[in-house]
């Protein structure tokens, strides 16, 4: 059976992920991402639209958004929805966050460095690294 607190989106990233270590030394990273849809009114006219996701990572996946996401990359992410609870001047507020579980980085590679990447850190296949034999190491 299906989970319906799954999200799967591709988006641009907003501003460069925000960054903080646990007290444990567990990495931990903030950031959004800007979805945004284009149609056609009934008008004839283009529309636009776009939705700001928030996105959270931890472990070895917040590292690798760490080192390689920086602002207006395009990325894909399958992760978890969470909604959290909070109270400020005495109004309850509610946040929805998408806990990634994957990601991808998406463009040519002329843009940036192309990773897909799990709970795990990624294998140099992933980078789009040749394995040459002239390495000097």
């Amino acid at each position: 059976m299906a989970s319906i607190n799954k999200f799967i989106g591709i988006g641009n990233v907003g501003k460069d992920p925000e960054v903080r270590v646990t007290q444990s030394g567990d990495v931990v990273v903030n950031m959004s991402i800007a979805i945004t849809e284009k149609y056609k009114a009934k008008d004839g006219t283009q529309k636009e639209v776009t939705e700001w996701v928030r996105l959270v990572f931890f472990g070895k996946l917040a590292e690798i958004v760490q080192q390689y996401i920086t602002k207006g990359m395009q990325i894909y992410v399958e992760g978890k929805l969470k909604t959290e609870k909070y109270d400020k001047d005495g109004q309850t507020h509610y946040v929805t966050k998408v806990v990634g579980e994957k990601m991808q980085m998406l463009g040519s590679k002329s843009d940036k460095p192309r990773a897909e990447t799990k709970q795990s850190m990624p294998q140099p296949s992933e980078f789009d690294i040749p394995l040459d034999d002239d390495i000097p190491f």
